[in-house]
């Protein structure tokens, strides 16, 4: 596949054989078994890569499935708004709200208006742009809409938890809580320390539309699942 292939369509059930080890890709399951191929990106060890999720190059009809999907699983939360992480976080936000028949959402953001309150913000990190220091803000016009509201906080990919605990960081500072958590994908099981280290179970409130690991390489140079 060419780089600008993958995110673009999804596949009937048992296209692909899920268990088996390839070099360029992998193939994710969505919960009525549809299948999604993702790009393999290495990491600095060279013995160990990750599945690549990137929500808003992904086709429109991979993203309203993607949406419909998070969105069946946050329903039984009855939820009143969404809350989008920034960057990636606010494209799939946005569709999971229409799919929940929202008329709106509440977006987060890293862009500080002249209005924003600067003790409405949070450090911000993020494991694809580890070397870029951010603040994540809330506008303060849109409180009225998150407060004693059941909310529901989402992102596209929940990897190592910083931008998830960042999110729930900043919702805390503004007395707001929320009752579930959600992703399109939780990228291994790394995540649950740090979103749990303040005593929190927010592990709990998590829930994705499907699950990839740390994959290892083979002896022939392809990636299988650890285990």
């Amino acid at each position: 596949m060419q780089p600008h292939d993958f995110w673009q369509e999804l596949h009937a059930p048992g296209t692909f054989d899920a268990r088996q080890e390839r070099a360029d890709f992998h193939v994710a399951e969505l919960p009525d078994r549809r299948q999604l191929l993702l790009p393999i990106r290495v990491l600095a060890d060279g013995d160990h890569a990750l599945a690549s999720l990137i929500v808003n190059q992904a086709s429109f009809a991979v993203q309203e499935a993607l949406a419909e999907a998070l969105a069946a699983r946050i329903a039984a939360h009855d939820i009143d708004v969404v809350a989008g992480l920034p960057t990636l976080g606010l494209t799939l936000a946005a569709t999971v709200a229409r799919a929940l028949g929202h008329a709106r959402y509440v977006p987060l953001g890293t862009s500080r208006k002249f209005w924003y309150r600067d003790e409405l913000s949070v450090s911000l990190s993020s494991i694809t742009t580890p070397n870029q220091e951010k603040r994540l803000y809330i506008d303060p016009r849109m409180l009225p809409l998150l407060q004693g509201k059941r909310v529901a906080l989402v992102d596209d990919v929940i990897s190592s938890g910083a931008s998830i605990v960042s999110g729930l960081s900043l919702l805390a500072s503004c007395g707001i809580e929320p009752v579930v958590i959600g992703a399109a994908m939780l990228q291994s099981d790394r995540w649950r320390e740090r979103v749990d280290l303040d005593g929190r179970q927010w592990s709990e409130r998590i829930v994705g539309v499907f699950s990839t690991p740390i994959l290892e390489r083979n002896e022939n140079g392809g990636w299988r699942r650890p285990g």
